[in-house]
C-alpha cells in the first residue's frame, strides 16, 4: 500500500513538472506575427495593386484573423501548387488561398469548414465560336494544375474522348495562353473569370456561361494535429458570417448576392 502510495507521488511530480507543449495557436500569438500563404494571381481573391501590395478577399481574410488573434499579417505568396508545400516546409502558418477541401488533401493537412464557395464557368477565346461548356468538346481547353477546375475539367476531356487538355502554373498563365488562342477555352471560379475578363488585360476573351460542376467549398488550413487551432480557426469563420464580415468582403471584392456556405443536410 506504502509503495503504491509512494509511486503514485512520484508520477505526480513528474507531471506536475512536465511543461504543457504549446500548440501552433499559443506558437502564433507568443511570435506576433501570423504567415498567411495567399495566391496572388487568383483575382478577386488574391492580386497585387498598381503599388504592388498584397489586395483582395483571402488577404483581407488573413488580416482579419491577425486582427483577432492580436498579432501582425503576413502574406506569404504562394502559387497553387506551393500552399500545401509551404504550410509542410514551415514557411506559413495557415493556408488562406481558395484550397477545395478534398479528402486526398485532407489526408495531409487539416482543413476547416468552408469560408468561401465558388460557381465554375466558361471563358473562351472569341474566335474559337464556343458559347456554352458543351461547344468545348473536341477543343483545346486549360487550367491551372491541381485545382478543382482543373481536375474536373481534365476528366470531362477524357470523358469526351476527343480535345486536349493543358495544364498550367498559374491562373495568369491559363488566361495568356486562352488571349493568344493557344487554348480555345478554361473553366475558372466565376469570380476569376469576371474580374479577368473586367481588367482588360486579356484581350480577346469572354465569359459564355456555367460550367456543370459541382460549387466548389474552399477552406483554410493549417497542420493536420493542431487540433486547437482548428477549432479556433471553425470559430473565426462561424463568427464572420454571423458578424456580418463575410457578406461585408464578398460585397467589396466580388459583389451580387452571397453564397450559402451550407451544404444541405450536413452543414447548418
Amino acid at each position: 500500500m506504502k509503495k503504491s502510495v509512494i509511486i503514485a507521488g512520484l508520477l505526480a511530480a513528474t507531471f506536475a513538472i512536465t511543461p504543457a507543449k504549446a500548440d501552433k495557436l499559443d506558437d502564433i500569438i507568443s511570435s506576433g506575427t501570423l504567415r498567411c500563404a495567399v495566391v496572388l494571381d487568383f483575382p478577386p481573391m488574391g492580386a497585387r495593386d498598381d503599388a504592388n501590395n498584397p489586395v483582395g478577399f483571402d488577404v483581407d481574410y488573413c488580416n482579419d484573423l491577425a486582427k483577432v488573434l492580436g498579432v501582425t499579417a503576413e502574406i506569404v505568396e504562394t502559387p497553387f501548387p506551393e500552399r500545401i508545400p509551404a504550410l509542410m516546409s514551415g514557411r506559413v502558418d495557415v493556408g488562406v488561398a481558395s484550397t477545395s477541401d478534398t479528402l486526398e488533401r485532407a489526408k495531409t493537412v487539416g482543413m476547416t469548414v468552408p469560408y468561401f464557395a465558388f460557381e465554375m464557368a466558361v471563358t473562351a477565346n472569341d474566335k474559337s465560336g464556343i458559347k456554352s461548356f458543351e461547344d468545348m468538346k473536341g477543343k483545346t481547353v486549360g487550367a491551372t494544375a491541381g485545382t478543382f477546375e482543373a481536375i474536373a475539367l481534365e476528366k470531362t476531356v477524357k470523358e469526351w474522348g476527343v480535345g486536349e487538355f493543358r495544364p498550367y502554373q498559374t491562373q495568369a498563365d491559363v488566361f495568356l495562353a486562352l488571349s493568344q488562342g493557344q487554348i480555345d477555352a478554361t473553366v475558372s471560379t466565376s469570380t476569376v473569370a469576371q474580374s479577368t475578363v473586367k481588367s482588360g488585360k486579356f484581350a480577346g476573351v469572354s465569359v459564355v456561361g456555367k460550367a456543370p460542376y459541382d460549387i466548389d467549398y474552399v477552406s483554410l488550413f493549417t497542420n493536420r494535429d493542431e487540433y486547437g487551432f482548428i477549432n479556433y480557426l471553425n470559430l473565426f469563420i462561424n463568427q464572420q458570417v454571423r458578424t456580418g464580415r463575410y457578406a461585408e468582403l464578398y460585397e467589396k471584392w466580388v459583389g451580387g448576392e452571397v453564397p450559402s456556405l451550407t451544404v444541405n443536410g450536413v452543414y447548418r
